[in-house]
C-alpha cells in the first residue's frame, strides 16, 4: 500500500530549472576559462619542468571535470521537507455555548414514499 506523502514546504523545494540550469552553465564556463588558461600557460612559461606538465594535465583532464560537475544536480543538496503538525480537534472538548444571534439550520430528509396516494 502506497502511503501519501506530506505535503512540501515552499523552503524546501528545489531550486527552478531556469536557476538551475544558469548556475551549471557558469560554473562549466569557469572551469573551461581555467583551461584554457593552463594550455595557455603550458605554451608560455618558460623553462619547461614538471609544472608544465601539471599544465598539461588540467588542460587535458578539466573539460571531462567541467562535464561532470555541469551535469550533476542539486538532488543531493536539497534541504529535506519540513513536517508540520497540526493539532487534532478534540470531539470531547467543551464548545462555545451558541450566542443568541447566531442562527442554527437544520436540514433533515425524509424518504421518498413509494406509493402515492
Amino acid at each position: 500500500m502506497k502511503h501519501p506523502s506530506p505535503p512540501q514546504s515552499a523552503t524546501s523545494l528545489p531550486h527552478a530549472p531556469r536557476d538551475e540550469s544558469s548556475a551549471r552553465m557558469l560554473k562549466y564556463v569557469i572551469m573551461m576559462g581555467v583551461r584554457v588558461a593552463c594550455f595557455v600557460a603550458m605554451i608560455l612559461v618558460t623553462p619547461y619542468g614538471w609544472y608544465t606538465w601539471l599544465f598539461a594535465a588540467g588542460a587535458v583532464f578539466l573539460p571531462y571535470i567541467a562535464v561532470v560537475i555541469a551535469n550533476v544536480g542539486q538532488e543531493s543538496r536539497a534541504a529535506p521537507a519540513e513536517t508540520v503538525t497540526l493539532p487534532a480537534l478534540d470531539p470531547k472538548a467543551e464548545r462555545p455555548a451558541p450566542t443568541p444571534h447566531s442562527q442554527v439550520i437544520t436540514i433533515s430528509e425524509t424518504p421518498p414514499s413509494t406509493h402515492d396516494a
